[in-house]
């Protein structure tokens, strides 16, 4: 994403941008964007729809807008409950909701796309004019929805496809953790630099510390409860908190355990630290949404006041970064769609290119060129580079997971924008989710170690 930003003037960016959506909007106006995979800049521009629906959400969360809505002439005095439905977190809902329907869509036409020679593929990688109508007129769309029960049903949607998102984050993190580990591991091996053995003490030292600082602050402000209150000793934080710790050190000790090590040479504290440092946010996280005041001295005792705190703003920037994350990211590791770009021939201002795959086999790719400048090519012409309709999926849940985000996981009791309460449902997704990611990560330890004749790579 940052190579395909930077080479875009602050003029050209959005243009840029706009164009490096397919194949075929590359090959009518997209000039100044490097050459990349098409299966890269179709996920990317399905990311901006869903930064488009996050930030739109965040705007209608501004305080004092409906207030600027009034001042608009003829625009709130014929319909004042439409523009009472266009802000607060029941705007949010809707907004959240016809972006789920949109990814979700896609998600079922798209299912069992095998190549870009599928006629599907045409429809996952372009049509981009058509698809920006879609979204926009199915957030607008979704304004019309009568309140009924609709936030209420809605609601535990957004519960569970909000836990589910938190465990696909676990996921991509653990992979995340291995890949940075290897990648400048085999840069120290290559270059025989300590530098990066230095870098990687110091990020691994840096959130183990940040991990250790941030227990002794949840000790510190939820496990004390308030003086002379008889039921407020805070058993269940001190147990979340203590029990995390301890699966904490237990991954860190097998991370570099020898048993590990021999069948997992490039396992290491690194892995180990981002997972520990991930699991002290979400326990923060989750005990910041425990309604008793006892134990929880920052619990917001006015949800009707619609605001964004600071662990939603940290939890919806690293949600977007790990949608960029799997949006690059290749399948390398199960060799679906594996193609290296093996060579380049210039004539005449006009160049081609070729692909090696595993066997040797060198095959063309459509690389379209301008000059010496490449375009987008096709990469997915034998299989598919990643799981279309699993893609969409992963952004229907990224798009609940938002929702519940800026609502602060809140439950609403009626369509009334405050008549909403604190959710004891999202501690223990939160909590639930740690011990899960914290399992998983465990797992990938030690599997090799109980089946060694198995192949984990």
């Amino acid at each position: 994403m940052g190579a395909v930003l930077g080479v875009c003037s602050a003029a050209t960016c959005a243009a840029n941008l706009a164009c490096c959506c397919g194949s075929a909007a590359c090959g009518l106006c997209c000039r100044a964007c490097p050459s990349c995979k098409n299966s890269t800049s179709t996920r990317i521009a399905y990311s901006l729809f869903l930064l488009f629906g996050l930030i739109t959400s965040c705007i209608v969360l501004i305080p004092g807008i409906r207030d600027q809505l009034d001042k608009i002439p003829h625009f709130c005095q014929n319909e004042p409950n439409l523009c009472d439905k266009v802000v607060g977190y029941i705007a949010v809902y809707r907004i959240c909701f016809a972006m789920a329907v949109f990814f979700v869509f896609f998600c079922l036409i798209m299912y069992g796309v095998k190549s870009s020679k599928d006629a599907r593929s045409g429809i996952q990688n372009g049509f981009w004019g058509i698809k920006v109508l879609i979204f926009i007129g199915a957030i607008v769309g979704a304004f019309f929805i009568p309140d009924g029960k609709f936030t209420e049903v809605w609601l535990y949607f957004g519960l569970i496809g909000a836990f589910l998102f938190i465990l696909i984050q676990l996921v991509l993190l653990v992979d995340f953790a291995h890949s940075w580990n290897s990648a400048w591991v085999e840069n120290m091996e290559e270059t025989g630099s300590k530098v990066w053995a230095a870098l990687l003490l110091f990020f691994t030292f840096l959130m183990y510390g940040t991990s250790v600082a941030g227990i002794v602050c949840l000790y510190v402000y939820f496990t004390h409860g308030i003086k002379d209150a008889a039921a407020s000793e805070c058993h269940t934080n001190k147990f979340f908190i203590s029990f995390n710790l301890i699966l904490c050190i237990i991954a860190s000790v097998l991370a570099i355990h020898p048993k590990v090590q021999e069948h997992q040479p490039r396992s290491g504290l690194l892995q180990s630290a981002v997972i520990s440092l991930y699991t002290v946010y979400l326990t923060w996280s989750a005990l910041l949404y425990n309604p008793d005041s006892s134990c929880n001295p920052f619990v917001n005792t006015d949800p009707s006041v619609k605001s964004i705190d600071t662990q939603a703003i940290i939890g919806l920037v690293l949600m977007f970064l790990l949608v960029i994350y799997a949006s690059i990211r290749t399948a390398s590791s199960s060799q679906v769609g594996k193609l290296a770009l093996a060579s380049r021939a210039s004539t005449g201002g006009t160049s081609e290119a070729t692909t090696l795959r595993e066997g040797g086999e060198a095959s063309d790719v459509n690389l379209m060129e301008e000059g010496s400048r490449q375009q987008v090519y096709d990469d997915e012409q034998d299989r598919v580079a990643y799981s279309y309709s699993f893609y969409h999926f992963m952004l229907f849940l990224a798009s609940l997971y938002i929702m519940m985000t800026l609502t602060n996981w809140y439950k609403p009791q009626s369509s009334n924008l405050h008549n909403l309460t604190n959710s004891e449902a999202a501690v223990w997704i939160k909590i639930c989710s740690s011990w899960m990611g914290l399992l998983l990560y465990i797992w990938t330890l030690i599997a090799p170690v109980l089946f060694p004749d198995r192949d984990f790579d």
